[in-house]
C-alpha cells in the first residue's frame, strides 16, 4: 500500500550525470520539493563513469553551438561559486590537419558561430599576436577559435606535433572538467533540497495522473507514483520508451578510451585536447597485417580508416597520466548484452596517435602497468543531436542520446529539461532537440548533409 512518501512531483529515471543534472534543476530552478532519481546503480557508475571529461562550444551548427555555451555558462557558475571544485581547466581543442588551409572546416566555423564572425581569428602569418595555449583556468583563457594557417606560428606554437601539420583550429573557449565532481555536488544539493533517491531498477510504468512506477530493489518490489516522469536512462531510453509504448529514434554504440602514466614525458602538460582528424592507415608488419586481415572481426584495422584520435592530458597539470580515444566504431551494439570490447584497441589507438605525437610509439607493445582499457555506450540518434523535451505520452519527458558529449552538455539538458517539465519558457535553440525536430523537413535534411559525427 502506497504512502504519501511514495508520491513525488517529478521522478527522474538514471542517475547518470543527465538525470542528476535534470533532478538538480527540477529542484534549484524549478522550485519542485517531492523528486526521486531512480537507479539501481550506484550514481554516476555506468556511461558516466567512462566521461572523456572534456567541453568545448563550437560545432558546425549554432544550435548546438548555442547548447553547449549554454551548458558551460552552467558549469563555470558551480565551478565559481564552489571554489573551483569542477576543475575546470581551459586548454582549448585543437583540431589538427595536414591539409592546407581546409576552407570547408573554416566554413563550418563560420556556420557554427553564426552571427559573430569576429569571433574567427584567422592567423597566416608567424608574426600575429596569437597567444600558446595553456591549461589555464578558465577565467582567463580567450573566447572564439583561432585558425593557425602558418607552419612557422605552428611549430612555434605546438612544437609537440609532428612536423607534416598544416593547420590547426584552436578552440578556445574548451577544456576539462572533473565530471564525478560536477555530479557529486549536485547530489549533495539534491539531498539536501529533499530529493530522494531510490535505488531500484524500473520494472514497468502504468500511464495516468499520476504515473504508476513498478520498482524492484533489494528488498523486494515497490510501487511510487509521479505526477510527471523524465526518461534520463542513458543506453536504456529505449527501454524506457518501450514501457510508454514508444519507440525512440536511438541507438548505442560502444566506444573505448586508454588512460596511463606518461612516463616517457611523451605528451606536454600544457598541450589542449587534440585531435588529429585526418584519416588514418595503420602501419603493420607484413605478418601482423596478414593474420589481422583474415579475420573479419580485425580486417577494418588494415583499411583505411576515419580520422578523430583523441589525445590529452589527463589529471592535475603537474600529474603524469594521459587519455587516448578513438570513436571509430560504427556499430550498435545491445547495451544489454555482454561489452564488445575489443582487445586490439590499445594497440590500435596508440599506432594511429603516435603519427601526430610520435613519442607515443615508444609505449606501442608497451603499456605501463596500471594502464587502464575502458567503455561506455554512446546512446544516440542518427543526426547525433540530443533529445531533450516532452515525449510522446502526456507527463513524459526525455533527457539523453547525448552520445560523447553527455558530460560537456549535462548542465543545460537538465535546465532545459527541468524548464520543459515545469511548462516555463525555453531558449529558442531548444525546440530543435526536441522530438519535434522530426516535424521540421528543411531541419532534418540540413543535419543530414552535415553528417553524423562529433568531434
Amino acid at each position: 500500500m502506497s504512502t504519501d512518501k511514495d508520491v513525488f512531483d517529478v521522478a527522474v529515471i538514471g542517475a547518470g550525470n543527465v538525470g542528476i543534472a535534470v533532478a538538480y534543476y527540477l529542484m534549484k530552478e524549478q522550485n519542485f520539493k517531492r523528486v526521486a532519481l531512480i537507479d539501481p546503480r550506484d550514481p554516476m557508475s555506468l556511461t558516466s563513469a567512462q566521461s572523456g571529461e572534456n567541453y568545448r562550444n563550437w560545432w558546425p551548427h549554432p544550435t548546438m553551438t548555442a547548447f553547449t555555451d549554454h551548458s558551460i555558462r552552467l558549469m563555470e557558475q558551480i565551478d565559481a561559486n564552489t571554489g573551483g571544485r569542477l576543475n575546470m581547466t581551459r586548454g582549448g581543442y585543437a583540431l589538427v590537419t595536414r591539409r592546407e588551409r581546409p576552407e570547408d572546416l573554416i566554413e563550418d566555423l563560420y556556420r557554427g558561430y553564426e552571427g559573430t564572425p569576429e569571433k574567427i581569428r584567422i592567423r597566416e602569418s608567424a608574426t600575429s599576436d596569437y597567444a600558446a595555449p595553456l591549461r589555464s583556468p578558465w577565467q582567463s583563457a580567450p573566447d572564439g577559435v583561432d585558425v593557425l594557417l602558418n607552419t612557422d606560428l605552428i611549430r612555434q606554437a605546438f612544437p609537440m606535433y609532428a612536423q607534416d601539420v598544416r593547420s590547426i583550429i584552436h578552440i578556445r573557449r574548451a577544456g576539462s572538467i572533473s565530471a564525478q565532481q560536477l555530479g557529486q555536488h549536485m547530489l549533495e544539493d539534491i539531498r539536501a533540497a529533499g530529493g530522494t533517491l531510490i535505488r531500484a531498477e524500473l520494472k514497468g510504468v502504468v500511464t495516468g495522473q499520476p504515473f504508476q512506477l513498478d520498482l524492484a530493489a533489494e528488498s523486494g518490489a515497490t510501487t511510487i507514483r509521479a505526477e510527471r516522469i523524465v526518461n534520463a536512462a542513458g543506453p536504456y531510453l529505449r527501454d524506457v520508451g518501450q514501457m510508454l509504448g514508444e519507440d525512440l529514434p536511438v541507438t548505442c554504440v560502444y566506444q573505448q578510451k586508454i588512460a596511463f602514466q606518461d612516463r616517457e614525458a611523451a605528451i606536454s602538460r600544457a598541450m589542449p585536447f587534440t585531435i588529429d582528424l585526418d584519416g588514418q592507415t595503420l602501419a603493420w608488419s607484413d605478418e601482423d597485417r596478414a593474420l589481422l586481415a583474415s579475420d573479419p572481426d580485425t580486417r577494418k584495422l588494415v583499411e583505411p580508416m576515419p580520422g578523430g584520435i583523441h589525445c590529452r592530458p589527463d589529471g592535475p597539470v603537474d600529474g603524469n597520466w594521459i587519455k587516448l580515444g578513438w570513436a571509430y566504431n560504427s556499430t550498435a551494439s545491445d547495451p544489454h548484452a555482454e561489452d564488445p570490447v575489443d582487445p586490439q584497441f590499445p594497440d590500435s589507438v596508440l599506432r594511429a596517435a603516435s603519427r601526430l605525437h610520435p613519442k607515443l610509439a615508444a609505449y606501442i607493445g608497451k603499456l605501463p602497468r596500471g594502464a587502464h582499457h575502458y567503455g561506455g555506450y554512446y546512446a544516440m540518434t542518427e543526426e547525433n543531436w540530443p533529445l531533450i523535451g516532452p515525449m510522446g505520452t502526456q507527463g513524459a519527458f526525455i533527457a539523453g542520446a547525448l552520445s560523447g558529449f553527455g558530460s560537456m552538455a549535462a548542465c543545460a539538458t537538465g535546465s532545459l529539461c527541468a524548464a520543459w517539465v515545469a511548462g516555463k519558457p525555453v531558449p529558442a535553440y531548444a525546440a530543435s532537440l526536441s522530438m519535434d525536430r522530426y516535424k521540421d523537413a528543411e531541419l532534418m535534411s540540413r543535419l543530414k548533409q552535415l553528417g553524423s559525427g562529433s568531434l
